[in-house]
């Protein structure tokens, strides 16, 4: 894999990442590359190669159009809110150094700001979202910049401790609905609540939630955003509540760790002493997940859709991740430092 600069750039804050951004090849879009590829279908679109960016690094529309001119076909726009949410203070994105693959048990990792391949990464942002006076009429404006074959996917959460939180799931869907963005993603697996508090473990309320957002949007296919399940029971008793409701899973997120400074102390302070890691390190999580729900997907007689994310930097991965039963892949720290991966995956159809 290339290793070029980020279009997201770690060192700077969020905020100017969104008003700056985006860095790199993504800021020089004449550089992009046009691969012709054969046109597939992903939900209810047509997509030229089901491969993209899951919600997190593309801030705005800015970052999508960039993303798209780049051949990155199914791109998330970044997690959104029904109010204003605040970014975690710097450093929200450090390089990390786990010795091996990263298990799923809150390992401490050395963490610093070394970027160096094999990629791994802690980011800890705190799922921010600016109010939706600002994102939605900017969503609608990434919507529109899709070419045939290129998809837009509206990513949401709701915020604990504002009401009630399967109310405000809803009430986000409705909003992302209004930009006309043709999939919705529920974000149930932010790592910022703890590696054993994430909501997509609360099966009862998994499928309160889903309840909620299929009442209030009917007409939009649901994909639910998972982190890694250890334990299968979870998952059938998952699949068995909203595996015929919802129209896509969406894994792993993040695995959680505890990243830490050469001297021992949490890297992104006193504060923050887990963060979610991705990258090179949970790649076999994201494929044993994507294989497992294939399993159960076939046994259990469903038809969504999975796709599979985490640590995919090369063409290589890609396939590995389409072999194991994944409808779509996307990568978010591969893509970030190798804008031009998905230029490289549709070269391999090519040569085919």
């Amino acid at each position: 894999m290339q290793f070029l600069t980020p279009f997201y750039n770690p060192t700077i804050s969020y905020e100017d990442n969104y008003a700056q951004g985006p860095f790199g090849l993504f800021a020089q879009l004449d550089k992009a590359q046009q691969i012709p590829t054969k046109s597939s279908k992903f939900l209810n679109v047509d997509v030229n190669l089901p491969f993209g960016i899951p919600a997190g690094p593309l801030l705005n529309a800015h970052y999508i159009k960039a993303a798209f001119a780049y051949g990155f076909d199914l791109c998330v726009y970044k997690t959104v809110r029904t109010k204003l949410h605040k970014c975690h203070p710097l450093p929200n994105v450090l390089s990390v150094h786990p010795k091996g693959k990263l298990s799923c048990n809150l390992d401490t990792v050395l963490a610093n700001t070394d970027y160096n391949q094999p990629l791994s990464i802690t980011n800890s942002f705190g799922v921010p979202s600016f109010s939706p006076d600002v994102w939605q009429p900017d969503m609608a404006d990434a919507v529109k910049a899709a070419n045939h074959g290129q998809c837009v996917i509206g990513s949401f959460q709701g915020t604990q401790g504002i009401g009630d939180i399967e109310k405000d799931y809803a009430l986000a869907a409705k909003l992302v609905r209004e930009t006309n963005a043709p999939i919705l993603e529920a974000n149930l697996s932010c790592p910022n609540e703890g590696a054993s508090k994430l909501l997509c473990f609360d099966i009862d309320k998994v499928e309160r939630i889903v309840n909620e957002i299929k009442t209030a949007v009917s007409d939009r296919p649901l994909i639910l955003k998972l982190a890694y399940f250890a334990d299968d029971e979870k998952i059938i008793s998952l699949l068995n509540r909203v595996g015929s409701i919802i129209d896509g899973l969406s894994t792993i997120n993040t695995l959680s760790a505890k990243p830490v400074d050469a001297h021992g102390h949490p890297a992104l302070g006193e504060n923050r002493k887990e963060g979610g890691v991705c990258g090179d390190a949970i790649r076999w999580a994201g494929l044993d997940m994507v294989s497992r729900l294939a399993k159960y997907r076939q046994e259990m007689d469903l038809k969504f859709a999975i796709v599979g994310v985490g640590g995919v930097s090369s063409s290589e991965h890609y396939h590995q991740f389409i072999k194991s039963g994944a409808d779509a892949v996307m990568s978010a720290t591969g893509a970030m430092w190798n804008p031009l991966l998905a230029i490289e995956i549709k070269q391999t159809f090519k040569s085919n």
